[in-house]
């Protein structure tokens, strides 16, 4: 335990040390607002040196117990001032301590140094103006700097170095404003700051992400919805169209030689058009329903889905096609799940459908059983024995029923017999979970 705490806590310095990622690049604005404020200090400060030189963060003198002390000597003149007037601090440092201010976003880390660096050389006769300058660069190398660490420690080293430089002198304002502790708070204001806006973008980045997966999820869904959609309408119009297409032509046959015989096809054809009619308005009307939570009224027009309780008026239409089907059914006396019961009628629709398209004359036997979990279908033809063409296929159906049987769990294998027929057999768990 203590190991892993220690692991955990090494990875957490680490990750502080690690320098962040690189920002987006700078905004031309932001570039000529860094530029322009760093003209203006450097201005202000050369202006303040030259007409108030020496008038630094108010050197009256140290104060001991509420009484003044007695003025300082003053100090040494500088060779080549005038006497009696205090010697002007150096005008380079004075630029240093303003002008690298330009490049406060892009190097916040070296300006913070130099700002600092030059406001310490100046010492005593540092003015309010490089206070505020060293502010700035404070605020700017924790605001911006990719160290966090590194920005951190030199704030710290900072404000020492300044609390000692500036030990002996009385600031305008209280003593917990001396140039230490405005460092020290600058800082802290950059850190808040910056916190809060990393909290800010994270919520952000956070709210883009379940944004982006709450449409990556309903466009899955519509395309899930879109299959099943193509698969029922597959299975409804393969099936009843292939039917109606035997039946026509059976009818065109012997229309001259046994007219009652055409009546009767066409008959057949008649019912399995509206058969197919009627299921094609119960998948349309499914999409076109208002989701009224509460379940359609039969004056809507929509049946139930077909199950295995329709199975005979699936194989009166596929005999009246011309296909002779035995059948063997045994279900399981508690009721089947809806779901179960569908995929198990759209198997056996979609094994005597490719039966009437690719095997004409052929007999097909179909068998329902059911064990303990599993409801097992099979499908069984003899083969094409008459003439005529068998109708090309693309797949499409036993790719369907696979997809279909999949999300019950269920199997399916397909092939040819050693007698050259044809056998579909499924496997479906029907019991719910």
């Amino acid at each position: 335990m203590e190991t892993e705490y220690l692991r955990g806590w090494r990875r957490q310095v680490r990750g502080a040390l690690r320098p962040e990622a690189k920002g987006a690049p700078l905004s031309r604005r932001s570039v000529y607002f860094d530029v322009l404020l760093a003209v203006l200090l450097t201005v202000v400060a050369l202006v303040v040196a030259a007409r108030y030189p020496g008038d630094g963060p108010v050197r009256v003198g140290q104060v001991e117990h509420g009484v003044p002390a007695p003025p300082s000597p003053p100090r040494p003149p500088v060779p080549g001032a005038d006497a009696g007037e205090p010697a002007s601090p150096p005008w380079v440092l004075v630029v240093l301590s303003a002008l690298p201010l330009a490049a406060r976003r892009r190097y916040p880390l070296a300006v913070f140094a130099v700002v600092v660096g030059a406001a310490l050389g100046i010492g005593d006769d540092a003015s309010w103006i490089n206070v505020l300058t060293c502010v700035i660069g404070t605020y700017s190398a924790v605001m911006y700097s990719r160290y966090r660490a590194g920005a951190m420690t030199g704030l710290v080293v900072a404000a020492v170095l300044a609390g000692v430089a500036f030990r002996a002198t009385d600031p305008v304002l209280p003593g917990w404003s001396s140039p230490g502790v405005v460092l020290l708070v600058a800082g802290v204001l950059a850190s808040v700051v910056r916190f809060g806006q990393r909290r800010l973008a994270a919520s952000r980045d956070r709210f883009a992400a379940l944004e982006q997966e709450h449409e990556e999820a309903t466009r899955r869904a519509v395309e899930e919805e879109r299959a099943r959609i193509a698969a029922e309408l597959h299975d409804v119009v393969t099936h009843n169209v292939s039917v109606m297409v035997i039946q026509a032509g059976a009818a065109r046959k012997v229309m001259d030689a046994a007219p009652e015989r055409s009546k009767q096809a066409l008959l057949a054809v008649e019912a399995g058009g509206r058969a197919a009619m009627a299921e094609l308005r119960h998948v349309m009307g499914l999409l076109a329903a208002t989701d009224t939570g509460r379940p359609d009224s039969p004056a809507d027009g929509l049946e139930p889905q077909p199950g295995l309780g329709q199975l005979g008026a699936l194989v009166d239409r596929v005999r009246a096609a011309g296909t002779p089907v035995g059948v063997a059914v045994s279900l399981p006396s508690e009721p089947l799940p809806p779901g179960v019961d569908l995929t198990a009628y759209r198997v056996v629709q979609e094994a005597l459908t490719n039966t009437i398209k690719h095997a004409p004359g052929a007999e097909a036997v179909v068998t329902v059983g059911w064990s303990d979990d599993l409801l097992e279908i099979e499908v069984l033809d003899t083969g094409g024995v008459r003439d005529g063409v068998p109708a090309d296929g693309n797949g499409r159906g036993l790719i369907g029923l696979r997809e279909r049987l999949a999300v019950y769990g269920g199997e399916l294998t397909a092939g040819p017999t050693l007698a050259g027929g044809f056998r579909i057999r499924a496997e479906l768990p029907w019991r719910t979970v």
